[in-house]
Formats: C-alpha cells, sequence, structure tokens
C-alpha cells in the first residue's frame, strides 16, 4: 500500500512538472499547423495553376517533399536519443522556415524542388522530436489523451488556416499564394520560440529502462516483428489518407469534379470541424477497446469515404450534389484519423525501450514520409491520366487491406501494448520499465 501511495504521489508530481513544458508543445503544434493549413492544400494549385508548370511538376514536388525524409530522418533518431529533443526541433523549424519562404519566391521547377526538399526535411525533422516530447511530458496513462489533444489542436489550427487560405487564395494573383508561404515560415519560427525554448521534465530511468546492451539504432527497430509490422501498417494508412489528402483528393476535386479553390478549402475546414468535434469523445470510446480494433474501425470509415468521391465523379455534371460529396469525403476521413490520433502514438511509445524512443519515433515518420511521397506520385498520375475510377477502386482496396493488417497485429502485441489490459491493470505503471516515461 505505501508503495502505491508513493507511486501515486511521483504521478502527480510528474504531472505537475511536466503541465507546463507540453502546453507549450500543444501550443506550438497548433500555430505551425494554422500555417501549414494556409499553404499545404493549395501546393498542388500554386504549382500546377499559379506557376504554370503543370500537374506533373506539382506531383514532384509533393514527392520531393515527402522524400527528404529519407535524407534526414536516419539522423534526427540518433539525434533525439543522443543531445534530446529540443536541439532537434530547432534545427528542423530553421529548415522548414527556410524552405516555406524560398517555396513561395520560386518560379520555376528547379528551385521549387529544392526549396521543397528543404521546406520537407524540416518538417519531418520536428515531427519526431515533438512527439519524443509530448511522450516525455506524458505518462502511460496520460499519453493517449496528451496524443489526441495535439491532434485535434493540430487540425484545429490547419481548418482555421485552409478556410482563411482559401478565401486569400487568387489563381490570377501570385503574389497572394507568396504571402501565405512567407506566413507559414514565420510560424515555424513561433513554434521555435514556443515549444524549442521549453525544458523538459528529467526522466528518471529504471535499471530496466538504462541498459544500453541490444541492438542499437535502426537495427532495433528492424529486429522487433511487431514494430516492423505496425509500421507496414501506418505505411499503408498514410499512403491511403493522409498521401491522397493533400494531393490526390485534391486534384480529383479540381481537376475531375471542378472543385474551385475556395470550396476545397471548406471541405479541409470540415475535415478540421469533424475532428475537433468528435476527438475527446473518440478518445473515451478508445480506451475501452484495442488499439488494432480502432484502426481496422478507421479502414471502414475510409472505405465510406471512398465509396462518396466515387458518387462525386459521377455526379460532377451536378455542381451542389458534387460538392456535398466532397465535403464528405473530408469529413469521413476525419472521422477515421480521430479513431487514429490515440491510438498510433501511444503504440510506438510501449513499442520503444527508452534508450531508443527518438529511433524509433523517427522511424515511424519514415514510414509515414515515404507512403506520403509514394502517394501524391500514385494519387496524381492516376487522376491526372484521366483514369480516376482506376484511382478510386485503388484507393477502396488499400482501405480493405487495412482492416485486414490491423487484425492480424493484434497476435504480436501484448495485451498493453494493444489496449487489451484490464483497466486495474493499466493504471499500475508498469510499462514504464519497458517505455520511455
Amino acid at each position: 500500500m505505501t508503495g502505491t501511495v508513493k507511486q501515486q504521489r511521483q504521478q502527480r508530481q510528474q504531472r505537475r512538472t511536466a503541465g507546463g513544458p507540453l502546453r507549450r508543445v500543444q501550443i506550438g503544434n497548433a500555430l505551425s499547423a494554422f500555417g501549414s493549413g494556409f499553404t499545404m492544400p493549395y501546393m498542388f494549385v500554386y504549382v500546377d495553376q499559379v506557376r504554370g508548370l503543370g500537374s506533373l511538376a506539382a506531383g514532384m514536388v509533393f514527392t520531393v517533399f515527402a522524400l527528404a525524409a529519407l535524407a534526414v530522418l536516419p539522423f534526427t533518431g540518433r539525434g533525439i536519443d543522443k543531445y534530446g529533443p529540443r536541439p532537434v526541433l530547432l534545427a528542423g523549424t530553421a529548415l522548414a522556415a527556410t524552405g516555406a519562404f524560398a517555396f513561395g519566391h520560386a518560379t520555376g521547377t528547379p528551385a521549387l524542388l529544392v526549396s521543397s526538399f528543404l521546406f520537407g526535411a524540416g518538417v519531418t525533422t520536428c515531427q519526431p522530436a515533438l512527439a519524443t516530447m509530448i511522450v516525455r511530458c506524458s505518462t502511460t496513462a496520460t499519453r493517449a489523451h496528451a496524443f489526441a489533444l495535439q491532434f485535434t489542436l493540430v487540425n484545429l489550427g490547419m481548418g482555421i488556416g485552409a478556410l482563411v487560405g482559401g478565401q486569400i487564395v487568387n489563381v490570377a494573383d501570385p503574389a497572394s499564394l507568396t504571402r501565405l508561404f512567407t506566413i507559414e515560415a514565420a510560424t515555424f519560427l513561433g513554434l521555435a520560440l514556443v515549444t524549442g525554448t521549453a525544458r523538459m521534465p528529467a526522466v528518471t530511468l529504471t535499471v530496466v529502462q538504462g541498459k544500453a546492451d541490444g541492438p542499437q539504432g535502426l537495427r532495433a527497430l528492424v529486429a522487433d516483428k511487431a514494430m516492423l509490422r505496425f509500421c507496414v501498417l501506418a505505411g499503408l494508412i498514410f499512403f491511403t489518407c493522409y498521401g491522397q489528402f493533400e494531393s490526390g483528393v485534391a486534384a480529383f476535386a479540381t481537376d475531375t469534379v471542378g472543385t474551385p479553390p475556395s470550396t476545397l478549402g471548406f471541405a479541409i475546414g470540415a475535415n478540421a470541424l469533424t475532428i475537433v468535434v468528435l476527438q475527446m469523445f473518440m478518445v473515451k470510446i478508445t480506451a475501452r477497446r484495442r488499439r488494432t480494433t480502432a484502426m481496422a474501425a478507421a479502414g471502414l470509415v475510409w472505405l465510406g469515404a471512398w465509396t462518396m468521391a466515387l458518387v462525386a465523379g459521377l455526379i460532377r455534371t451536378e455542381t451542389m450534389a458534387a460538392t456535398v460529396a466532397i465535403v464528405s469525403i473530408y469529413a469521413l476521413f476525419g472521422v477515421g484519423e480521430s479513431l487514429l490520433a490515440p491510438t498510433m502514438g501511444p503504440i510506438v511509445a510501449d513499442l520503444a525501450p527508452a534508450r531508443l524512443l527518438g529511433t524509433y519515433n523517427a522511424g515511424y515518420a519514415l514510414v509515414k514520409q515515404i507512403a506520403i511521397a509514394v502517394g501524391p506520385a500514385v494519387g496524381v498520375l492516376l487522376v491526372g491520366s484521366g483514369t480516376w475510377p482506376l484511382y478510386l477502386a485503388a484507393m477502396a482496396g488499400s482501405t480493405l487491406l487495412i482492416v485486414a493488417l490491423a487484425l492480424r497485429l493484434r497476435p504480436y502485441l501484448t495485451p498493453e501494448q494493444d489496449n487489451a489490459a484490464p483497466a486495474v491493470v493499466r493504471a499500475i505503471p508498469v510499462r514504464e520499465l519497458q517505455t520511455a516515461a
């Protein structure tokens, strides 16, 4: 009993110590997301229509943006494990701000590709650093809520940014897009100021956490069968939703259905609103269910989104009905995303040894960026070539595969990792011996 009381006191002290830094991490996330909402939905329109370089160049820009992860993430994880997340975050914000500013002033394909690489490298460097900060500032019991709150604030910021940006964007006025990318560069500097200067709470490692033996770096991740299977599933999730969200679906909506940029901004705003409204409700639902079940359910919801895309393609001459269908796609994406927010980040944290938390988060981010690189290439190619029915069929098949892989992952996770242990067991911080505090 005495030990239990002492553990509870330690947890309360940790929450008080971590509360300030965690708030700064969340505020910084929301600030940078507000800037991203200005620009991400309009990168395709910017390259294709404003600069007049065509859909192929736009697809190349998205691909280079995502492939930048291949160059930086192997070093990012090692840097976080060695130096901590703050210095890595500051480096990432500097790269992202430089890339965003240069992207808004670039006029030719080579300049756009270089600035897109810098932009993507900075964004992907920030992601595992921020994820590590959230893990450091939370406990096993509060981690799902912390990741869900982060996702809510990020989507709220992106939604507001997309709504405002959609009203400012003028295809006939390149300066309007330049202003948007300049604002995004400023928000990354804001992220550095607010979050990059936050002091992380000290972590007291147990004997198990502090052990330095065993595989190091990416070799440890490759040797972890559960993590490998999870990464395959995560890659498919990011390919099917996030890899299409800002490129394939945007191209389908604008080129095939004829949706104007302002309406596209409204649809993305509906996505963010869906997440904001449902996220905390979904946290309560997923807290009582297996994480693999939540991921499978997200796949089924996204199958409905691709069904609505088919409807939009078939009735595209009916402007109002097609608009409703496009907005429904993004809203259904939001439902699935709200199921995943309190699920995927905590799984990575539960699988990672404390000494390799940065490596696992960087490996997870690497999978995400590769999937997001392949996603636009596939989506823009199929939509741009006029084979949009094949595109929708491929995406629907991918969502069904998500459901199957999520259920097949279950035997490789412990009850605690899959959120299947009894509540009384999960309340005891036993997992702190094996996962990052």
